[in-house]
């Protein structure tokens, strides 16, 4: 073989599954379109967001590079939804969209075990239905044991501009022709999935008077648990925020039937986000709404362009025009890149298992917007668990798969390969249904021992996570010794420190400050203990809730179960868990159309067997024929 692992895309996911795959050992390499776009953010100059950010640092616990990276090259940090409690915190930093694919690349190069091409992959070397190597446009084969597609929108990819047309990837790039084309001939079910970008302004040429500055966060905060934050606090790029008008509203709906989605194509198929529309989406399906948020936020130090969030946009340009210049502070706006929906193939994700090896082919693993996922990182963790797991098949070991109580990562894949999606994928905290114990603060605590058991996380970054975990219990054993003087109903009495955290409106810095307390530990180890004091009786109840459905992933599923002989389940539900094989009772019972008599019926089967099974049914039947007789 010429590589061990070849990766076939150089976004997010990409460059995750690479670096993943090569630090694990394994000889990779990474085949991209173009060398200069590998890690480009073609949308939104953002890395994280709600519920996202907690991916992020997700995906840093586990040994990826995402967060790291973004630390790096970062120019506004903001804590989101910090008053609401921490099972909704998460950061966002505005990327600086120069320094960051350099960055990445920088990584990309450095690593030993890695090498880059720049080609175009069209085809797949297959033989029994196994993978061995990816054939070039050019006609050349490059073997390898295994192939992760890491596609992005650049399959059969159209860029749409009202009623106009173009082949063509984001930035005019070269789309992939004919890999969909090919993936269909072996078997995989293609879906066509829209998503959408805004226009970019000329910072010079925005009357910012007219805008409500929106600044970056006053405390340090990072993605990374090992790195230092290297930002100046004091010298962060601000944001703007705006509202659209009741002339924005007049002039979208009036052309409505320009816009490409709206009438402008009559060919279009592909299904747009749910949750990121386009602003004619908002217009429509809000239309009791007077006016919709927009944020003015810079794109890179090193150049003026400014992305409208929230401003995405198929109509004609000249309407494109007219609707910048409806907003204040953009009357007098000139456009620097007109926004554009794009259309794209994709695969049905419930083709692809928990591991993220697809069903179809053995050996070929997916990542990212090809399973059908919006943004950038939902397509990162799904590169690095799909680069994890390719070099644990190598090495002969089990695949490495989350729990939906213990990763943002696990839920998004889960729901992914079980339930599937017809529209680009974004994860949202609603999703998560233990989001109190998947938070922003123990995401190390939750994963960092998976990345050092699978050879990611080593060295000083393992020694660090250890000494944390040591900290956190020497220092709740502390304060449950240490003893305060309270007011308590107009008496004072003596309680530890543990329990009168407990009180919804108590502090541990300010109690330790106040009474004067000799403790010295660092502010995450402070801030960890306290939450998971404060919430101890909420994290023990959702973690009860948890274990409940951790019996029903005890329940194997055999992988060559026939559901045709089991009797009694409904077609629907015989249907889905053909198609998507769960592996446990615990995912049979999430797949969508599967109800709780289908669920008893296959337990029962599964319990007692075929010859204990008909025995049932048999009694079945008599007790049914009894209540007709009578």
């Amino acid at each position: 073989m010429d590589y061990e692992i070849i990766v076939v895309g150089g976004g997010h996911a990409g460059c995750e599954a690479a670096m993943a795959s090569a630090r694990k050992g394994h000889k990779t390499l990474l085949i991209s379109g173009r060398i200069n776009n590998i890690a480009t953010m073609p949308c939104n100059p953002s890395i994280g967001g709600s519920a996202k950010g907690i991916i992020v640092r997700e995906i840093d616990a586990l040994g990826g590079v995402m967060g790291e990276v973004a630390d790096k090259t970062l120019i506004q940090m903001k804590m989101l939804n910090y008053a609401k409690g921490p099972a909704v915190k998460s950061l966002r930093a505005q990327a600086d969209k120069i320094t960051y694919p350099k960055e990445m690349l920088k990584l990309l190069r450095e690593e030993p075990n890695l090498t880059i091409k720049e080609a175009m992959v069209e085809n797949l070397i297959v033989k029994d239905n196994t993978v061995y190597g990816v054939v070039l446009e050019d006609g050349t084969n490059i073997t390898s044991n295994i192939v992760i597609l890491t596609t992005g929108t650049y399959l059969k990819s159209d860029i749409l501009i009202g009623n106009t047309r173009t082949r063509s990837g984001p930035h005019n790039e070269k789309p992939s022709m004919h890999l969909s084309d090919n993936l269909k001939k072996y078997g995989f079910k293609i879906l066509r999935l829209k998503t959408g970008t805004p226009p970019r302004i000329d910072r010079s040429t925005i009357d910012f008077t007219k805008t409500k500055r929106e600044d970056g966060d006053k405390n340090y905060y990072t993605f990374s648990h090992t790195n230092e934050p290297v930002y100046d606090i004091n010298n962060q790029e601000p944001c703007y925020l705006i509202y659209t008008t009741e002339e924005t509203k007049k002039i979208i709906h009036d052309n409505l039937n320009k816009s490409s989605m709206y009438g402008g194509l009559d060919d279009i198929t592909g299904v747009g986000p749910r949750y990121c529309p386009s602003i004619e989406d908002k217009m429509v399906r809000f239309s009791d709404k007077e006016k919709h948020q927009l944020f003015l936020e810079p794109e890179s130090l090193y150049y003026d362009d400014i992305y409208i969030q929230g401003f995405s946009t198929s109509m004609p340009k000249e309407i494109q025009e007219r609707m910048v210049h409806s907003l204040p502070g953009l009357e007098k706006a000139r456009i620097l890149r007109y926004a554009y929906a794009i259309e794209y193939d994709a695969i049905y994700p419930t083709q692809v298992k928990p591991s993220l090896e697809t069903k179809v082919l053995n050996n070929l693993f997916t990542a990212g917007q090809i399973n059908g996922t919006s943004g950038y990182e939902e397509a990162a963790c799904q590169g690095l668990i799909a680069g994890i797991n390719a070099g644990l098949k190598l090495e002969k070991k089990d695949p490495l798969i989350l729990k939906r109580n213990e990763a943002y990562i696990g839920v998004l894949i889960d729901d992914l390969v079980t339930k599937g999606t017809k529209e680009p994928y974004r994860m949202l905290t609603s999703r998560a249904e233990y989001r109190l114990l998947l938070r922003h603060d123990n995401s190390d605590l939750r994963l960092r021992e998976y990345g050092h058991q699978v050879g990611l996380i080593t060295g000083e970054k393992y020694k660090k996570f250890i000494n944390k975990k040591n900290s956190i219990e020497e220092l709740k054993n502390k304060l449950k010794e240490i003893k305060i003087i309270v007011d308590n109903e107009k008496r004072r009495v003596g309680i530890s420190v543990y329990d009168y955290l407990k009180n919804p409106t108590s502090n541990l810095k300010n109690i330790i400050e106040e009474h004067n307390l000799d403790i010295n530990y660092p502010q995450d180890v402070i801030e960890e203990v306290e939450i998971q004091i404060k919430y101890e009786g909420y994290i023990k109840k959702i973690e009860r809730e948890a274990e409940k459905m951790l019996k029903n992933e005890e329940k194997q599923i055999p992988t060559n179960i026939d559901y045709d002989k089991i009797p009694n389940l409904a077609s629907e539900a015989r249907q889905k868990l053909k198609e998507v094989r769960p592996l446990n009772i615990a995912q049979a019972i999430r797949i969508s159309g599967v109800n709780p008599a289908d669920i008893s019926i296959l337990s029962i089967y599964l319990k007692r067997g075929m010859y204990e099974w008909n025995k049932v049914y048999r009694r079945i039947k008599k007790i049914k024929y009894f209540i007709r007789t009578k």
